[in-house]
């Protein structure tokens, strides 16, 4: 015989839930309901239901589902980079929090030179219940469209003023003038800091409380240099173009930034960190604590963010629509060996 007559098996269809139902003598509502954890059913019979479909091979289609009950019990959640390794970790302990709920996470990326704004539209298709928006940047005016189809938003690690979402965020202006302190307290008088995009939150913050807190000390910012990107490149190319001036402490943008900061000054540059240079980060991404680094850092308070967005959210569609709310949570300075040794006299 050949290979071609040779009867291949059947490929054995899904069971559907009127099949299910069928061979049970209930109802279709019957096996839906035993699939909702808040649905009127008995125990006993949840347990026939759902009994019956792991011998059959049954699993709920959760779209078609969502069709009929109008709920997708899906967030979607828009970041514009995953290059720091902020996020990732932002991003697994969101959908961990989210699903203790109940909910599902639909990540959306930002392609790089595009705004979050051309996303939305495509989030709107695949009627997610809510979004989280983090590492990118939502304009006031989309923000209202947004709202005004009925679905939360929650922006983490960003704020837009007059946006009319809920925001979650470390307080970043508070950390930096914390840096600030720090380093005036050990005699640096030449600081300069490296920006990350200039037109986020985070940076526009970080960089405030820094020059407002230098200034209430009586100094300006003695350098300030334009990272672009919060990337470990863009920092070493900012630390390349600031070493020829000769600055005694440097605070970058975030961790990542201040990592190829570090790297420049003791690898191209020939500087000592911190004899030479004393430099500082912002998030405290596990790499700043590795022992190449120690890393002087502020933490954000990731776990206290995550917890905040995921209850925002919960308050959100449990109930009619709550007026906006502002999470401003506080970070934790933490002094390592990047300064620890760079006191001046």
């Amino acid at each position: 015989m050949a290979p071609d007559d040779i009867p291949q098996p059947r490929e054995r269809k899904p069971v559907t839930s009127r099949e299910l139902a069928r061979t049970l003598g209930i109802s279709q509502s019957t096996i839906s309901r035993a699939y909702s954890q808040d649905a009127s059913i008995s125990p006993v019979m949840r347990a026939r239901v759902l009994d019956a479909a792991r011998q059959l091979g049954y699993q709920p289609n959760i779209i078609a589902r969502s069709l009929t009950t109008r709920r997708s019990n899906i967030v979607g959640i828009v970041m514009a980079t995953m290059t720091n390794p902020f996020y990732p970790e932002m991003l697994e302990q969101l959908a961990q929090g989210l699903q203790q709920i109940g909910l599902q996470t639909l990540l959306f990326n930002v392609p790089p030179g595009q705004e979050v704004d051309s996303e939305l539209p495509l989030l709107m298709q695949y009627q997610v219940e809510a979004v989280v928006i983090a590492s990118a940047t939502i304009s006031s005016e989309m923000a209202r469209v947004w709202t005004a189809t009925g679905r939360p938003a929650v922006l983490i690690n960003r704020t837009v003023p007059d946006a009319g979402v809920s925001t979650v965020s470390c307080d970043n202006e508070a950390g930096a003038r914390e840096i600030a302190d720090y380093l005036v307290a050990r005699g640096h008088r030449r600081l300069a800091y490296v920006s990350g995009k200039r037109n986020t939150s985070t940076n526009v913050e970080r960089e405030r409380g820094f020059r407002g807190r230098l200034r209430e000390l009586g100094l300006e910012l003695f350098a300030c240099m334009a990272g672009q990107e919060y990337s470990y490149d863009s920092g070493y190319v900012a630390a390349m173009e600031l070493a020829p001036l000769r600055p005694d402490a440097v605070f970058f943008a975030n961790d990542i930034m201040a990592v190829g900061g570090m790297d420049a000054f003791r690898h191209a540059c020939g500087m000592r960190v911190p004899e030479d240079i004393a430099v500082v980060g912002f998030d405290d991404i596990p790499m700043a604590n590795w022992p190449s680094y120690r890393l002087t850092t502020v933490q954000q308070p990731l776990a206290r963010m995550v917890e905040a967005t995921v209850q925002c959210l919960k308050d959100a569609l449990a109930g009619p629509a709550a007026a906006p709310t502002t999470h401003l949570i506080p970070g934790t300075f933490i002094a390592r060996a990047s300064t620890e040794g760079a006191a001046r006299g």
